[in-house]
C-alpha cells in the first residue's frame, strides 16, 4: 500500500476534522500525518509503550495534583505555534491556570513532555520534536524514553540552553515543575526490560 498524496490543510480544517478522524493525526507545517504512519495508522502501540506511558502518568499524578497541574496521557494535543504544529505527546504536564473559556482540545504551555520511542518514531522524537518542544518557553524538561531497554534521555532547561542527562538501568530524574524525582523503577514498572 502506498502513502496517499499529501495535500496542505489549514489549522482550522485540521482541528475541525481531527475530532471525527478514525485515527489520531499530527499536524506539521500545514500537512497532516497519521500518528503511526500511513500503513500502520490503526495498529496502535506495543504493550511496553502503553505500560511505560501509563506508569509515567500514574507516577506523576499525585505530585501534579499537589502543584495544581494536569497530567495528560497520549490523547491531548499540544499546539506548538512557532512550528505551526500539533503533536500528541505520550505524556504531558501542564501547570498553567486553566481558563474555563479557552479551547479544550489542545494545550500550549507544558512544563514536561515525554515521548516513548519506537524504531519508527525515534528519529522524529530526537530531531523534529526536540526542536519544536524545546522552543516552548514553558517547557522545563523533555524526556525521551526507550521501550526496549531501561534508558531515558532527560533534557533539562538551564536558562537559554538545554542539558542532557542520560540514565541507564537505574536512577532518578528531577522534574522541577512538579518538585518530584521520577525513578526508572517507576518508568519501567511491569515492563520486563
Amino acid at each position: 500500500m502506498s502513502a496517499p498524496t499529501l495535500k496542505p490543510m489549514s489549522v482550522e480544517e485540521y482541528l475541525r476534522t481531527e475530532e471525527g478522524s478514525p485515527v489520531k493525526r499530527e499536524y506539521v507545517g500545514g500537512f497532516v500525518y497519521p500518528l503511526h504512519g500511513w500503513t500502520r495508522a490503526q495498529a496502535g502501540a506495543t504493550r511496553a509503550h502503553v505500560l511505560i506511558t501509563g506508569s509515567i502518568a500514574a507516577a506523576l499524578r499525585g505530585a501534579a495534583r499537589k502543584q495544581g497541574c494536569l497530567v495528560y496521557s497520549s490523547d491531548m494535543k499540544l499546539r506548538v505555534e512557532a512550528s505551526n504544529a500539533f503533536y500528541y505527546p505520550d505524556v504531558m504536564v501542564v501547570c498553567t491556570p486553566q481558563n474555563p473559556d479557552a479551547q479544550t482540545t489542545y494545550e500550549t504551555a507544558p512544563c514536561l513532555l515525554v515521548e516513548v520511542t519506537s524504531k519508527s518514531t525515534a528519529q522524529n522524537d530526537r530531531l523534529a520534536k526536540y526542536a519544536a518542544y524545546t522552543a516552548l518557553p514553558s517547557l522545563q524538561t523533555y524526556l525521551i524514553v526507550e521501550q526496549t531497554e531501561r534508558r531515558v534521555y532527560a533534557y533539562h532547561r538551564q536558562g537559554e540552553t538545554w542539558k542532557l542527562q542520560e540514565l541507564a538501568s537505574s536512577g532518578s530524574i528531577e522534574l522541577p515543575c512538579l518538585s518530584y524525582a521520577l525513578t526508572l523503577d517507576e518508568v519501567y514498572a511491569d515492563v520486563p526490560v
